[in-house]
């Protein structure tokens, strides 16, 4: 068995003449103790509930994962391993999900892998505590990780395994692939981390090291690591990168690049693998095949939801919608009276504080709202009276927190401490295996810690919300360090991701519907610190198509054609209303767009976009923040920033950097005079 993975695995990369061979072949019996003997699948279908899940976090060894489906009977034919990492195929380079059918999530930048594990296990264990009752079980799976040096030297490991510990995530296996090779060779001179003893002091269970080529040995680790009751488990696996082959194994050159036409058929002869490239013997696919297996899994699970289903009707139905990722039927009410509410109050509050507000009608009527904050709860204003704190007992169980209306729920906030990169990780995982709907909180500044997990979340196409306040300059005292410039446009280049800088309550809300709705994209809400009045409106429908008319021109003598646009988003949308007045005392007729979203604007049809920004009339746009974004709506100027901030109060920062009605209305007046 484990030489077939072997086989296939140095047959694909050579066929392709690119990949890494070296980690399958290594992983190879690990692979034969999990998936032959422990792992709960069923290849028939892929997206059963209950399944375990399975990560390769060390994804640059995907011919490990894509040997495994195609012999266990996913609809995974051998042309598409003879296809690897080719145009279409569905064997890319790195496991991609919703791409390959048994693929959990994409990896390929280490330590991410491990992290969404963790967000993995996370999600059972609250489904567990929330669904599960005393006669029936029906979420009960493991969540599995092979991985290797690389992710553990990732920070982001750091962050994540603490966070399992801590979460006594007794489910969460993950098998490490100690090889001691990476592309530079021996990691001995620059990973010397003793790493059994950092997972203890994580508050894992460690075992090992072990011979990970002895099937055997890792099968008994396996049921060891079932019966943990309150910690996930770290198990060392000593093998040899490249294993079979009699060049090559031991060494870098085993790790990311074809063994060579020779190096295989010598490597053929040590394993005594006499087929030929691609070719698997009858009894290799019949020692693999699980198929049946899967089946009759899959069966026994349906019999127990029927008598779930039965014995409490509306928690399967709730538990099935959520399953399907399924807003409830009363959502569309919800963002509406959230939406109108917020019109008809018109509050000044800072849009960190509105999304507080929107949050507190969302999260009371969607319990799949699973929300957090980097240790900036009281900053970035994600906890709501729906939502308490999440806690775990001595035991590891999820303890079960006072309610707004009396009750006991489980706690739907999570404190991630000082972790970014971490949070914003574990929500993709949370997302990929379904039932909860995660956002999280920071600083703007900080969503560069969060970067590579947002673009991951942009690939997988994963519904996860990233609630970043103190949006701007007008952060004030804490100055240039935490004073976001560049962000907003960075995030907005980052396809397939939402990005909405709210200015005041309807939009605000209007922002968190759209995200919710989102079931294929991740949404970054850029908010501020500072207070922002409520900007009048005509029309609440067009907030959603991420720019509308918020003001047209004051009635100036016979003109009523506005001579110019001024295009503002968030706390800017008060700075071009106010310049408006002042252009229009000078008899000057200005159009005021405000833009929420410009990723949302861009996809909007050709007519609505030339309705909000008429061809012809020069356009001004005013931004607390970089430049470059702007000038392709044409503008005949820009209000931005293209420096660092300062450390100063707000107001005064406003004035140096001219974000002020007097520059902003200045600016137009100069483009007029062109």
């Amino acid at each position: 068995m484990a030489n077939a993975i072997r086989a296939l695995a140095m047959d694909a990369v050579q066929q392709a003449n690119s990949g890494h061979p070296g980690a399958p072949m290594g992983m190879a019996d690990m692979a034969v103790a999990l998936w032959g003997r422990h792992l709960k699948h069923s290849p028939h279908n892929p997206g059963w509930f209950d399944r375990d899940r399975f990560v390769l976090s060390n994804g640059h060894g995907s011919m490990l994962i894509y040997a495994l489906l195609h012999l266990t009977g996913y609809a995974l034919p051998i042309k598409e391993l003879k296809n690897f990492r080719q145009l279409h195929s569905k064997t890319p380079g790195h496991p991609e999900f919703g791409y390959t059918a048994g693929v959990e999530t994409t990896t390929g930048p280490l330590g991410q892998g491990l992290s969404n594990a963790v967000g993995m296990a996370l999600a059972e264990k609250l489904m567990a505590a929330e669904f599960n009752q005393a006669d029936h079980s029906i979420v009960d799976h493991h969540t599995y990780v092979f991985m290797g040096d690389g992710c553990l030297m990732e920070g982001i490991s750091h962050e994540a395994c603490a966070l399992a510990g801590a979460w006594k995530l007794n489910k969460l296996i993950a098998l490490y692939d100690d090889n001691g090779i990476s592309i530079d060779g021996q990691v001995l001179p620059w990973f010397i981390d003793n790493t059994p003893v950092r997972f203890a002091a994580y508050g894992w269970n460690v075992i090992g090291p072990i011979d990970g080529h002895d099937a055997d040995a890792v099968d008994r680790a396996l049921s060891d690591a079932k019966n943990s009751a309150d910690k996930p488990t770290l198990i060392v696996c000593k093998t040899h990168i490249g294993k079979g082959s009699p060049n090559r194994a031991n060494t870098a050159k085993a790790h990311g690049e074809p063994l060579g036409a020779e190096e295989i058929k010598l490597t053929r002869e040590a394993l005594g693998w006499t087929h030929a490239p691609f070719e698997m013997p009858k009894e290799a696919h019949e020692a693999w095949d699980a198929k049946a297996k899967g089946l009759a899994l899959e069966a026994a699970w349906d019999a127990k939801f029927t008598a779930y289903k039965v014995a409490h009707p509306e928690l399967a139905a709730e538990f099935t919608r959520r399953m399907k990722g399924e807003l409830p039927r009363a959502f569309s009410q919800i963002a509406v009276d959230s939406v109108v509410g917020a019109h008809t109050k018109a509050e000044t509050v800072a849009s960190r504080k509105a999304s507080q507000i929107a949050l507190e009608a969302f999260t009371a009527g969607l319990p799949e709202m699973l929300g957090g904050s980097a240790d900036l709860t009281g900053s970035n204003l994600t906890n709501t009276k729906s939502t308490p704190a999440l806690r775990f007992d001595l035991a590891g169980d999820v303890v079960k927190s006072d309610a707004a209306d009396g009750g006991k729920v489980i706690g739907r906030h999570i404190n991630y401490g000082v972790r970014e990169f971490g949070m914003a990780a574990i929500m993709n995982g949370i997302a990929l295996h379904g039932g909860y709907i995660p956002y999280g909180g920071t600083f703007l500044t900080f969503s560069d810690y969060s970067r590579n997990a947002i673009r991951m979340a942009a690939l997988m196409k994963i519904r996860v919300v990233h609630v970043f306040t103190h949006d701007s300059i007008g952060l004030g005292e804490d100055g240039p360090t935490h004073q976001s410039i560049e962000h907003a446009a960075s995030l907005r280049l980052i396809p397939n991701l939402d990005v909405w800088r709210p200015g005041d309550t309807a939009e605000t809300a209007v922002a968190w519907a759209v995200a919710l709705q989102n079931k294929n994209k991740p949404t970054a809400l850029l908010l501020s610190r500072q207070n922002l009045p409520y900007a009048p409106k005509n029309d609440l429908g067009e907030i959603s198509k991420g720019a509308y008319v918020l003001a047209e021109p004051a009635e100036v003598g016979l003109n009523k054609k506005a001579q110019a646009v001024i295009i503002a988003t968030g706390s800017e949308v008060q700075l071009a209303l106010k310049a408006q007045e002042l252009l229009a005392a000078h008899k000057i007729a200005v159009r005021v767009v405000s833009m929420p979203s410009t990723t949302t604007f861009d996809k909007q049809k050709a007519v609505y976009k030339s309705e909000v920004l008429p061809e012809g009339i020069p356009r001004i746009a005013v931004e607390m923040g970089v430049t470059d974004g702007w000038w392709k709506y044409g503008c005949a100027a820009v209000v931005g920033i293209d420096s660092y901030g300062e450390s100063a109060p707000a107001p005064v920062l406003f004035k140096h950097f001219g974000f002020t009605p007097e520059n902003v209305a200045d600016t137009v007046r100069k483009v007029l005079k062109k």
